[in-house]
């Protein structure tokens, strides 16, 4: 089993059921999924492949390729290019990558103080941009052609920002501001 779902089961659900007033386990929120967007444009077919890679080396599933719809001539985006991946991660994936992301990856990122807390959509939804790829231990930094962002979206079943929020603390996520454990 995962360290973080193991965490989850032992240490969050008796918390959150008792600071959100829940007798029911079952009731307590949890993390649904997380889904990781790349947006990388026009770019060489190389350079595609290899951002493709790294996705696909730090989440540990293949990526989906998302591709134009509309032709652009002002871009130079013709329907049908590439133009993006994503990953949507479930299950033992979800809770490990998010274990590696809290504990190993957001703290090489240079003068991190958490991420920010206004990314809550109101239902329980929390999204965050990272700048570089190369910030995961299992990308290779020397071989990095192009930097590349992404965005993370960790979905939870909690019905709002409040119980969203305290599940992703109780889970490890540093949000700025928050008082150091």
């Amino acid at each position: 089993m995962a360290r973080l779902k193991d965490r989850y089961i032992n240490e969050v659900v008796p918390k959150l059921s008792e600071s959100l007033g829940l007798a029911n386990r079952m009731m307590v929120p949890r993390l649904t999924k997380i889904a990781i967007n790349m947006g990388f444009g026009i770019v060489d077919k190389d350079v595609q492949k290899k951002l493709v890679e790294d996705l696909a080396r730090f989440t540990g599933q293949r990526p989906a390729l998302c591709k134009a719809r509309k032709s652009v001539s002002n871009f130079k985006l013709r329907e049908g290019m590439v133009i993006g991946a994503k990953v949507t991660l479930r299950g033992i994936r979800m809770y490990e990558f998010l274990d590696r992301l809290v504990s190993a990856a957001l703290p090489r990122i240079r003068d991190f103080r958490g991420v920010p807390v206004r990314g809550f959509d109101g239902r329980g939804n929390y999204t965050f941009g990272l700048k570089e790829q190369s910030i995961f231990p299992e990308v290779d930094a020397a071989g990095v052609s192009q930097e590349q962002g992404m965005d993370i979206t960790l979905c939870t079943s909690a019905n709002d920002t409040a119980g969203a929020r305290e599940l992703l603390t109780l889970l490890g996520v540093p949000f700025a501001g928050a008082n150091p454990k």
